[in-house]
């Protein structure tokens, strides 16, 4: 992303992905929040509980970074744990409270990265990021976090083009992905060819391979938007997934891509074998 204020396009895209989880949840009893969703010990009400706590984090990166550099500091000292215990600790209140918690999060960052000046960067748990990075990486998580409740809830959702921001943060965490299990990503980048969810193709990287000049890529990576979204974001396993891999640094990527910060995901179990 560029260091250009948000656009209002990004921030109508992060507000509608919250919507659409919103309404999934917003009229389920007591049973629906806690139905169990693909995350171990997690329920549907630790994954709104996480996104608040995620939010709330975001929030306090955007407007007091300082504070959120001594709110880091303090999670080094329980790195494997922090998070589970901030779901944890959100899942214990009551749906309302926890479901007006997470709305009014919403917003509150919402507004915080609109204002953002131009050219900022904030801290996170990975390398620090404009304020257009950090409303694509809260979108990310958003749509992420609303697969495991859909899972758990039973229910199919209708993909859109607001995918193509999850698609665009797993293709630039790719570096991460190798760093986190102490790889070496290949000097070059890969060709990434999705079909969107209206037929169009979004493509990153160089052009094809076999242009003239050839374009320097490690691989090419071509596929149904939604299940690159599902891999790179770990809510389904590489056998489950119509993604193909030319070459095999892209084939080896496609097993440990993560288009989130922190250390390296276990990702999902193939079908059939939970």
């Amino acid at each position: 992303m560029s260091d250009t204020p948000v656009p209002d396009a990004l921030l109508d895209d992060l507000r509608e992905e919250g919507e659409e989880l919103d309404r999934l949840v917003a009229g389920l009893g007591p049973d629906g929040w806690a139905a169990p969703t693909p995350a171990p010990r997690w329920t549907v009400a630790h994954q709104i509980a996480h996104l608040a706590w995620t939010d709330t984090a975001a929030l306090l990166a955007v407007t007091d970074p300082d504070a959120f550099r001594r709110h880091t500091e303090e999670a080094l000292g329980a790195p494997d744990t922090f998070v589970d215990d901030g779901a944890e600790a959100g899942a214990a209140d009551p749906p309302p409270a926890l479901l007006a918690r997470w709305r009014d999060g919403r917003q509150r960052l919402s507004a915080a990265l609109a204002a953002a000046p131009s050219g900022a960067r904030f801290p996170w748990y990975g390398p620090p990021m404009s304020a257009a990075s950090m409303a694509t990486a809260r979108l990310m998580e958003t749509w992420a976090h609303g697969q495991d409740v859909a899972d758990a809830l039973g229910v199919t959702r209708v993909p859109t083009a607001r995918l193509r921001h999850v698609a665009w943060i797993g293709v630039r965490a790719r570096d991460h992905a190798y760093a986190v299990r102490g790889l070496t990503p290949p000097a070059a980048p890969f060709r990434v060819e999705l079909t969107a969810p209206d037929g169009s193709l979004w493509t990153y990287g160089p052009g094809d391979a076999a242009g003239d000049p050839p374009a320097a890529v490690a691989g090419r990576i071509t596929g149904p938007a939604l299940d690159f979204c599902l891999l790179v974001t770990q809510r389904a396993h590489r056998d489950d997934v119509a993604v193909r891999a030319e070459g095999p640094e892209a084939e080896r990527w496609l097993g440990i891509a993560q288009a989130f910060a922190g250390p390296a995901g276990a990702g999902r179990p193939a079908k059939g074998t939970a």
